[in-house]
């Protein structure tokens, strides 16, 4: 596999954070690039991190096709590969830390509970309004959720789409840290793993835009450092939604890795030579790389564009 030795005195640290669930689709790629870009073009470290925390979603093998499909691009990560399934003491040593402050309770409540109770929908699904946040139950098979009730806005300005703000407490609410089955929350999770790993520059889709604002809480109850985000925008399919595994996005074709890689790079609104199409996929990385500006992504303009 194509990586290469940690520089510890780098300034920017990266990283690229697929879900084992399937092969590497064309919105993956778009991220993997601009990530990859970002972080290089700053002479910058790009992590690699398989987040395989949701074990049911976890196809076997997918992982090392990624890693195949990425060394086919031409892609070079820095160090060795972290695998979120190997991290699962850090999450509950971190999350025991909250419980300990008094910032977490159990929760029994369903999704039909709360549907039946009235709950308001947000940003991010179905506001919880701290049913059982004086129940007092043992957080033994039931999820663990932490306490929102004294904040309001959390904020942060993005590189690419500027001020993002939501109030927590009255928009999300008390949100899950760990599953009633035991499974970690990826809120929890990516935070843990972004500080472990010394991540202080973080690219990735759009779709996780106001879920940033929930991970500066964390962080800033955890202790941890806030890194920069530059979110990018999505690839929509022919029905509108995300291209996704779970929207039946098809797998990238190594076959055209230079051509994908071109495609990827107007995505993003990077300028590009026109001959780079017959280029091998190192070559085009490395062109792309020295081009990189992130001023050039249009949010609004290439949002809802539409791949598949």
């Amino acid at each position: 596999m194509k990586s290469v030795l940690l520089n510890k005195d780098a300034a920017i640290i990266g990283r690229f954070a697929p879900t084992p669930s399937g092969p590497l689709h064309f919105g993956s790629l778009v991220a993997a690039l601009a990530s990859y870009c970002h972080s290089k073009s700053q002479q910058g470290q790009w992590l690699l991190r398989i987040e395989d925390v949701d074990t049911p979603r976890v196809v076997r093998g997918s992982d090392r096709q990624i890693l195949q499909v990425l060394e086919a691009f031409g892609f070079e990560w820095d160090g060795a590969v972290m695998y979120q399934s190997d991290q699962f003491e850090c999450y509950e040593s971190r999350l025991s830390d909250l419980i300990e402050l008094e910032l977490c309770y159990a929760c029994e409540c369903s999704r039909r509970t709360l549907k039946q109770a009235g709950a308001k929908i947000g940003p991010l699904g179905l506001n919880y309004p701290g049913i059982c946040r004086d129940r007092n139950l043992d957080p033994k098979d039931h999820s663990i959720r932490i306490i929102t009730e004294s904040v309001r806005t959390s904020g942060f300005t993005d590189q690419v789409f500027g001020p993002i703000e939501i109030n927590i407490h009255a928009q999300v609410g008390d949100f899950v840290l760990r599953r009633a089955d035991g499974i970690y929350a990826y809120h929890l999770a990516v935070v843990v793993d972004d500080a472990q790993q010394g991540i202080n520059q973080i690219v990735r889709g759009a779709d996780l835009l106001e879920s940033t604002c929930l991970h500066l809480y964390l962080q800033q109850v955890l202790g941890l450092p806030a890194p920069g985000y530059l979110h990018i925008p999505l690839i929509k399919n022919i029905r509108g939604g995300k291209l996704s595994k779970q929207t039946g996005a098809t797998a990238v074709d190594t076959t055209q890795a230079s051509a994908l890689l071109v495609s990827a790079m107007r995505f993003l609104g990077q300028s590009i030579e026109p001959d780079m199409d017959h280029a091998g996929p190192e070559e085009v990385i490395n062109h792309a790389v020295k081009v990189w500006d992130p001023a050039n992504i249009v949010p609004e303009a290439n949002y809802n564009k539409t791949i598949l």
